[in-house]
């Protein structure tokens, strides 16, 4: 749960010791890199491709599914599933951007893609107050991070509430990562929309109420499209249909959350407080070295696959780049990050990566 403790836990503060004059190397040779190659900082081609491919791959199936012509139930969960990957890719590969400013230097373009995200039964204004300003703003600090706020079964952070079944969440947390999508475009986003207005957020007129309508009326044309229509025309059992439906999302949510989990629950990882003060030791920089990690660097494919969230510290570090370019400019924030003394953790590969995450869930059932 959110803390009642505002001026502590809601907004810390951090020092600025070091971090502006790293921040301003960083930036410099950023630039620097993408004048001299001559290209934007924004999507390029391939981003585009990507886009066109990952919105193919989630409604090219769930239209043919819409249209009744899928006899075979095989066929029917086969669909499904590789709606799910689309879904995915959605999620980690264009509306991840468009959210952050990042796939154009049209707002009203990054504006439209962010819809996507709600095409995929989730919703924009949410996860902008959920990921952009909670969770890049306060990674790994309890209470703070959104992404740490988990249901009681479940412990993220060494300082949170430790129950007896937690010893047991490094086996059962995958049953609990399929089920996450859908649990999020069904009740989750309602859930936090209220507690983020009662956190101050959205409170312009009438703007909570807005939020909310468009919020159901976007969750209803999802669930229409996505099972309401395949549920009447498909010749399977309703139940078959249903249980592709949840396949789709299983695939999705397991996916999504993995990805995101094992950049920032892991051993190496720091989950520092704050002060009584509320400020938190250390400057912003630095705290995002200390909390991120990065995993399968090597690979382009699968970094191209995942919206190149195994370039988390690059991600962190520079939200306004398109992931298309984080294995490019990685060499310069190592590099940078090496001269100022910076941690830079990173998993060799995305296996090593999700061993390492598991550890640390075991690690925070048991001590």
């Amino acid at each position: 749960m959110i803390s009642s403790d505002n001026s502590r836990v809601r907004h810390p503060k951090f020092t600025k010791a070091t971090g502006i004059e790293f921040s301003k190397t960083l930036r410099k040779r950023i630039n620097s890199h993408f004048k001299e190659k001559g290209i934007s900082k924004h999507a390029n081609k391939s981003m585009v491709a990507k886009t066109i491919l990952m919105l193919s791959l989630f409604f090219v199936p769930l239209i043919t599914i819409g249209l009744g012509l899928i006899e075979s139930t095989f066929l029917l969960f086969a669909l499904y599933i590789v709606s799910g990957i689309g879904m995915a890719g959605i999620g980690m590969g264009i509306m991840h951007d468009a959210i952050h400013g990042s796939y154009s230097k049209n707002r009203k373009i990054n504006k439209l893609l962010g819809y996507t995200f709600n095409l995929i039964g989730a919703n924009a204004t949410v996860w902008q107050i959920q990921h952009n300003q909670l969770h890049h703003t306060y990674t790994n600090i309890e209470d703070a991070d959104d992404d740490l706020n988990a249901p009681f079964f479940l412990r993220f952070s060494p300082h949170a509430k430790k129950y007896w079944s937690h010893q047991f969440q490094h086996i059962y947390i995958w049953i609990f990562y399929c089920l996450s999508t859908i649990s999020w475009v069904t009740t989750k986003d309602f859930v936090r929309i209220k507690r983020y207005h009662g956190m101050g957020f959205l409170k312009g007129k009438n703007e909570f109420r807005n939020a909310l309508i468009e919020m159901v009326g976007w969750k209803l044309f999802y669930y229409s499209y996505a099972l309401i229509i395949p549920l009447i025309v498909a010749p399977q059992a309703w139940w078959v249909v249903l249980l592709a439906f949840l396949g789709m999302h299983a695939v999705t949510g397991l996916l999504i959350s993995t990805v995101f989990q094992v950049a920032h629950i892991i051993p190496s990882a720091e989950f520092p407080l704050p002060d009584e003060n509320g400020i938190i030791a250390g400057d912003w920089y630095t705290h995002q070295f200390a909390t991120t990690s990065n995993f399968s660097p090597k690979s382009r494919l699968f970094s191209w696959l995942i919206g190149g969230l195994n370039y988390q510290i690059e991600h962190h570090l520079l939200p306004n780049v398109c992931h298309i370019h984080y294995k490019d400019i990685s060499k310069i924030v190592v590099d940078t990050a090496e001269e100022f003394g910076m941690p830079y953790y990173s998993k060799k590969t995305f296996a090593s990566a999700i061993w390492s995450h598991t550890k640390m869930l075991k690690q925070l059932g048991t001590a």
